[in-house]
């Protein structure tokens, strides 16, 4: 089974993280969600020949995410017009975060961890089980909840229990037969036990099952455990992508 190219991974992804407050500019768009994840409060640039105009948009695009309380920054991927890539070089805004996209076809549907529960989104216990093992405070829960609240696709929690605790969570979201998975995380007195693959195991089960064929996700460059994990698992590296922040932020 091939693979989608860059536009129909990114495209997916607009759909499963949308943001709250989304604003289009051409073929740039504008997302804010209170601040949570900066996938969520980014600009992007979904065209390669969307360049006109780059100073003013990016002036006001600026605007915009000041406007929401939120810092500006623009997320960078291939599809990003060399205009907008221009202006921002010559603005000196620095990169950071530089993360790969992850994909591999979902042929079958494997087995599910026995252990692992399936929840929808909003779910106390998937929501409790998210801030045990990421450590979030309660606002940063609540604009956890408030993004995910803000999902029109359809999406689940994922826990793995043992012995009744925790032990790792995740969700998945699917857009246009694509499941993307995010907000990964093991308990670190759990990990190197294989309850990463159980969870995306889990993960996979659901969406097989719910229509989806192929799996993708984000993972940071600087992260060779999770890169590894991910690589055992079938996934392949599709493309690059980062994040660019005025230089003074």
């Amino acid at each position: 089974m091939s693979l989608p190219d860059v536009e129909a991974f990114e495209r997916a992804g607009l759909l499963a993280w949308p943001g709250i407050d989304i604003d289009w500019d051409g073929h740039w768009v504008r997302r804010a969600a209170n601040g949570y994840t900066k996938r969520a409060n980014s600009l992007q640039c979904f065209a390669a020949d969307d360049g006109a105009g780059c100073a003013a948009r990016l002036d006001a695009a600026v605007a915009w995410f000041i406007a929401r309380g939120v810092p500006p920054v623009v997320r960078t991927t291939p599809l990003e017009s060399a205009g907008l890539t221009a202006e921002l070089d010559r603005r000196n805004w620095q990169s950071i975060d530089l993360s790969h996209l992850y994909a591999m076809p979902l042929a079958a549907r494997p087995e599910a961890d026995p252990e692992a529960e399936v929840t929808p989104l909003l779910d106390g216990q998937f929501l409790a089980a998210q801030q045990a093992l990421q450590g979030h405070d309660q606002r940063t829960m609540d604009r956890m909840a408030a993004l995910l609240a803000a999902m029109a696709v359809p999406a689940a929690g994922v826990v793995v229990y043992r012995q009744g605790v925790p032990v790792a969570a995740g969700l998945a979201a699917i857009a246009d037969g694509i499941v993307l998975t995010g907000n990964v995380i093991t308990s670190a007195a759990h990990r190197r036990q294989g309850l990463g693959a159980a969870m995306m195991r889990t993960i996979h089960a659901w969406a097989h099952g719910a229509g989806a064929r192929i799996a993708a996700l984000n993972v940071q460059a600087d992260n060779p455990a999770g890169k590894a994990l991910y690589q055992s698992l079938g996934y392949t590296h599709q493309y690059d992508y980062s994040y660019r922040i005025p230089k003074e932020a």
